[in-house]
């Protein structure tokens, strides 16, 4: 069981965990190069080949994640083309459900995402998601990247939480780890960030495919990494 007495914070990633990858990586990876190749006059195959190792390039970094350097980068208006995409936005299942339960419970939940502050405002007007967090937490305003250290001693000095008694939620593997780093106890992965692609194996961390799997008052393993 999640014993959820223990538990005074919840904080959440949006990509991948909130919301289906599958609209961002079919923004990045078919959207975005048509515009590309269009604007450039080029092939779909050659703009692929040089989109990609721009990404490599920064991947993991402020940088990835930040529309206006992407805008500036590639000469195209990303948020424009993610409003051009936006019925491929989609909430993962039972996150409604999961989201309501834990106001019921008066946790503390917090969205805390690398998407940046423009993404994010793409992806609440389209989901209706933001009455349900205490607070959104930008990476951008805190100055580095979940998947840095330094990234969660300058949350927990801007807004203070207690990690052992805090969950956190997130698709990305290195930043779990950054998170375990820290200190943060109740940690879980997702199973499937994109819907459309296979479900993968995760060892390292307790993992789930839906929310109705860790739902306040329903069965599961215990989250404690033991």
């Amino acid at each position: 069981m999640v014993h959820w007495d223990n538990i005074d914070t919840v904080l959440l990633d949006m990509d991948g965990t909130l919301l289906d990858l599958h609209f961002d990586n079919h923004f990045w990876l078919t959207h975005v190069p048509h515009r590309f190749a269009n604007k450039h006059g080029m092939g779909i195959e050659q703009a692929m080949h040089e989109l990609l190792s721009r990404y490599r390039e920064v991947e993991g970094s402020l940088d990835w994640y930040c529309v206006d350097y992407w805008s500036d980068e590639l000469g195209l208006d990303i948020v424009q083309l993610k409003h051009e995409m936006s019925h491929k936005i989609s909430i993962r299942p039972k996150v409604i459900q999961f989201l309501e339960a834990l106001r019921g419970l008066n946790i503390d939940v917090r969205l805390v995402t690398n998407a940046h502050e423009k993404a994010i405002q793409v992806k609440m007007r389209y989901t209706g998601l933001t009455p349900h967090f205490n607070m959104i937490v930008c990476s951008h305003d805190i100055g580095a990247p979940k998947e840095a250290p330094e990234f969660w001693n300058l949350l927990h000095q801007r807004y203070p939480f207690d990690s052992q008694r805090t969950m956190f939620i997130d698709d990305n593997l290195d930043v779990l780890r950054a998170a375990r780093g820290y200190g943060v106890r109740y940690l879980f992965a997702i199973y499937q960030p994109d819907s459309q692609q296979p479900v993968r194996e995760v060892e390292e961390f307790r993992a789930i495919r839906s929310f109705d799997e860790i739902m306040p008052n329903t069965k599961l393993a215990n989250t404690e990494n033991e």
